[in-house]
């Protein structure tokens, strides 16, 4: 049910980008009497799903969900339609159009993508405002995770800096993000109230990029274990334990934080072991119980926001529309340095790739509108940026083509456009099945 769920929200966001797309470039060419002939969500190869005609376009639903498309007459696109291309040019196409025309048309697309996502960004900050937890309220220092522990992290440490940058705003990412993104060489902490700076090796770069770290996040808060939700099943039920419990020792080892019973229990998977908890704040409860072959007691634990005060910052409608923005900025900021990385050879191409198995996952598993519409932003942001790569049978391709146009003032010819669009949409095609088969590799084997 959750990959349905994941599924619906990717289907029902890249529906509603590629339809806004098109549209970026179905409206510019009615301005200029262009004729537009077709208006699709999803491809249509040999049929279609759903269409009907209005005026000189049909509009229509496809089968293919690999995108979407408006056919434009008078110009080399997708549709591959070479016999009007051997018609003289008729004023209503896109070809007989002054060049300045043209390049409107071609950039409306990838224009409404990075409109919508500087807007979807700031309307998030509007609705749902920002909460974090300032860095300084984490009393209780990090739990790493064992990729931070193996860059010399200890549970406990407070991060002070990193990259010689403070850090204002907690968060295991953010250390993951300057490592792989600004490559970050260096991280300060506070380990028992004196400082120090711990270098980080440059295979880093390379490690935490990888496929299967991107969901991983290097440290965590480090919290007592409270437990919050215990099941009328679980072991924790059977040897009495109750919502509130704060476990403070198990097997006669004091267990102060989550990350001190998560050793022991480690160790002792399928096993029985002795807990006291502390109930109600004064009293002292003695108990045991058979931990399962995870090392797990089968309840839920508080959260990092029981145990300290984070904040939210709110936005009124000015002021997110600018800061929204801002946030796309940095978000494409980032995509830049990251295909900088690659090519540097930093980055593995093939682990930083995926398709849209790897794009549904990035939704939440149950139907949440605050992170839905978030994603929608940077699928936007992806979207507009991918497409103004200067690859032929991309928007960035046609657009490279008219700049040359307009500066050397030669057009090149419908035959090379033909050819070059045939090859181009070849390797978008190529990186597209490439980048599901990771999918698939990476699932199955």
């Amino acid at each position: 049910m959750d990959y349905v769920v994941m599924a619906g929200q990717l289907f029902l966001s890249l529906s509603i980008l590629i339809v806004l797309h098109e549209m970026g470039h179905f409206f510019p060419a009615k301005w200029f009497n262009t004729r537009v002939e077709k208006f699709y969500l999803f491809f249509d190869p040999w049929f279609e799903l759903f269409k009907i005609k209005r005026g000189d376009t049909e509009y229509g639903i496809g089968w293919l969900p690999l995108g979407g498309y408006v056919k434009i007459s008078g110009m080399i696109d997708e549709s591959m339609d070479r016999e009007q291309m051997k018609l003289p040019p008729q004023p209503w196409e896109f070809r007989s159009k002054p060049a300045w025309q043209r390049l409107i048309i071609m950039l409306g697309g990838v224009t409404v993508n990075f409109i919508l996502g500087f807007l979807l960004f700031g309307m998030v900050l509007w609705t749902w405002g920002e909460q974090y937890l300032p860095n300084e309220n984490a009393t209780y220092g990090i739990h790493v995770d064992s990729l931070a522990k193996e860059m010399g992290l200890m549970n406990g440490d407070k991060i002070v800096s990193i990259g010689g940058n403070p850090v204002e705003r907690f968060g295991g990412n953010n250390l993951k993000r300057e490592i792989i993104i600004n490559d970050a060489k260096t991280v300060t902490i506070d380990r028992g109230g004196s400082k120090k700076t711990l270098n980080i090796d440059t295979k880093y770069v390379d490690i935490l990029s990888r496929h299967e770290n991107k969901g991983v996040q290097l440290f965590m808060p480090r919290t007592p274990f409270v437990l919050n939700q215990v099941p009328d099943t679980s072991a924790a039920a059977r040897a009495g334990l109750i919502k509130g419990d704060r476990l403070i020792s198990a097997n006669g080892i004091p267990t102060p934080f989550r990350d001190n019973f998560m050793d022991i229990a480690k160790n002792n998977k399928g096993k029985q072991i002795d807990l006291s908890v502390l109930r109600n704040g004064k009293d002292t409860i003695n108990t045991n119980l058979v931990l399962n072959s995870k090392g797990l007691i089968g309840a839920y634990v508080e959260l990092p926001n029981f145990f300290f005060d984070t904040k939210t910052q709110e936005y009124t409608f000015a002021e997110a529309m600018p800061a929204g923005y801002w946030k796309g900025y940095d978000f494409l900021a980032d995509q830049i340095k990251a295909f900088g990385q690659i090519f540097k050879g930093k980055i593995k191409a093939s682990e930083s790739l995926g398709g849209f198995g790897s794009i549904a996952g990035m939704f939440d598993t149950s139907w949440n509108w605050y992170r839905f519409w978030k994603m929608t932003a940077i699928l936007s942001l992806i979207l507009g940026f991918m497409n103004l790569l200067p690859i032929p049978a991309l928007d960035g391709g046609h657009v490279m083509f008219l700049l040359y146009e307009v500066i050397s003032g030669r057009k090149p010819s419908d035959k090379f456009m033909e050819y070059a669009t045939i090859a181009g949409f070849a390797l978008v095609m190529g990186l597209v099945l490439f980048a599901n088969y990771q999918d698939i590799r990476r699932f199955f084997f």
